[in-house]
């Protein structure tokens, strides 16, 4: 049976709804669509950039715990209130997936907090 554990951010988000910031599934790791919040602090820039740079740190807490890493990564979502605050964030993001080109997809919708610009959610492999 493969090892299933839960790793949680401090989020009051992930108490409040009832799930981890990532799921470890034998060698797969499921990070939560992961918005631009510092958890420290339950703050978030009105920036859609700082919101990605956010997001990316936030996610690349989640991976090491799980022991993995951006390098790891095989599937990138990317969600966004406004297509055009997206390309504003192609540096950022190209700065953390360029060399690894993650299989991506980017979709506009509605995000649960007014605040929020942008969520981030990634699949990713654990190293051996």
């Amino acid at each position: 049976m493969s090892e299933r554990r839960a790793i949680l951010s401090g989020s009051t988000f992930e108490e409040q709804i009832g799930y981890a910031r990532a799921v470890v599934d034998g060698d797969r790791i499921h990070v939560s669509g992961t918005t631009g919040f510092d958890y420290a602090a339950m703050t978030i820039s009105e920036d859609v950039v700082e919101q990605a740079e956010q997001c990316l740190r936030n996610i690349g807490a989640a991976l090491e715990e799980a022991g993995s890493g951006f390098g790891d990564v095989v599937r990138v979502r990317y969600l966004l209130t406004d297509r055009d605050d997206f390309e504003p964030c192609w540096p950022v993001l190209r700065a953390c997936f360029g060399d690894v080109r993650p299989a991506a997809t980017m979709m506009v919708c509605g995000l649960a907090d007014p605040r929020m610009k942008i969520e981030i959610e990634v699949d990713a492999r654990r190293r051996q």
